[in-house]
């Protein structure tokens, strides 16, 4: 029951959380007739950063996922696998870099999700490590320089932390551990989920001049995960982020916080990232809230180029292990492909930016 609670647990009244799910109400599909939206006809496909994917649904990271399922992210990474999709690893997770990369299997894209350590030299040690284990891109998340107010995960005075989950990611970093004089291990019989905890969401904030730092440190690209204001957005872009995520965390952050759709459409009014997007210089991706394959149609058309899937396929998880979390990622993206099918949309350029062409604000 705890570790339900965990992932359907939000922060404070749940306010963001559920805005976030009504926000994609207040759009309504615009379906187009007699338009040959045959299969032979139709697309899924999504070009990011170069890389073509079969479609632009992406597994979002989320940590210590042994709670749920005793496979924990081997199932997860190993779903992502099969159906080719971008597995995002967080680095809250239950299992190691390197056995998450061989669950997700040789040649799957992957990319690795940094909740940014305090300390310079562990940082390095982990873009290393994740390079080294074929994750292609670095997704660092800005909003969880200290953990949210969670009341359900405070009622039942629960932290998966505490119980040395969460922290894998350190425990086998060479860097880490020898702060404690100790080798890297892979035992879960060694409890360092606080030091851990404390290392990757110490309270040290950080500020833009920082990304210098990874950025020279990472040759890939290097996406930003949090953004929700235009100046954010615009302001990642001069400190030469390659993407974004608009996300408020699933509503585990900031409680009363914008509804990540609305910032994706106020974002997507600025001409400068518009420009950016447009000349391929920045990449805009969103979460929170999607829950569906018409919540898609209307990220894509207000400006998303993919999204980010987190609680629904952690669900299936949690009901069937690596079946599950892959059965929910394709029926996710079936009823994509039906609603396109239906709406006369062919292929994701057909939706993606087209603003009222394809959805329009309505009042229910």
């Amino acid at each position: 029951a705890e570790a339900f609670w965990y992932a359907y647990g939000s922060a404070g009244t749940h306010g963001t959380c559920d805005a976030n799910i009504r926000a994609y109400s207040k759009f309504g599909i615009i379906p187009r007739m007699l338009v040959d939206a045959s299969p032979q006809y139709r697309s899924l496909e999504t070009t990011l950063f170069g890389v073509k994917y079969p479609t632009p649904v992406l597994v979002a990271p989320i940590g210590v996922q042994t709670i749920f399922h005793p496979d924990g992210e081997e199932a997860s990474s190993g779903a992502a696998g099969r159906l080719g999709i971008p597995y995002i690893m967080s680095t809250a997770s239950s299992r190691s870099i390197e056995t998450v990369a061989r669950s997700n299997g040789e040649g799957n894209p992957r990319w690795f999700q940094l909740y940014w350590p305090r300390t310079n030299e562990i940082t390095l040690s982990l873009l290393s490590r994740a390079k080294k284990a074929g994750f292609t891109a670095l997704v660092v998340t800005l909003d969880t320089m200290t953990v949210g107010w969670r009341p359900h995960d405070l009622a039942k005075a629960y932290s998966p932390f505490a119980h040395s989950v969460g922290c894998q990611v350190g425990r086998s970093d060479p860097v880490f551990m020898a702060k404690f004089g100790r080798e890297p291990i892979v035992k879960d019989d060694i409890f360092l989920g606080s030091e851990w905890l404390g290392e990757i969401t110490s309270g040290t904030f950080k500020g833009w001049e920082d990304l210098a730092f990874l950025r020279q440190n990472w040759d890939g690209p290097l996406i930003l995960k949090g953004i929700q204001s235009v100046h954010d957005a615009e302001t990642a872009l001069l400190h030469g982020a390659d993407g974004i995520i608009v996300s408020n965390h699933g509503g585990r952050q900031v409680d009363g916080a914008i509804p990540s759709l609305f910032a994706l459409e106020r974002i997507m009014r600025s001409d400068k990232i518009r420009e950016a997007q447009r000349s391929g210089k920045l990449t805009i991706l969103c979460d929170s809230g999607i829950r569906s394959g018409p919540d898609i149609v209307k990220a894509l058309a207000l400006g998303a180029q993919a999204v980010l899937l987190g609680r629904p396929w952690l669900y299936g998880m949690i009901a069937g292990g690596q079946a599950g979390a892959e059965q929910v990622l394709q029926h996710t993206i079936a009823d994509l492909d039906t609603t396109m099918a239906l709406s006369g949309l062919r292929t994701v350029a057909d939706i993606q930016g087209k603003g009222e062409d394809v959805v329009v604000r309505i009042d229910v």
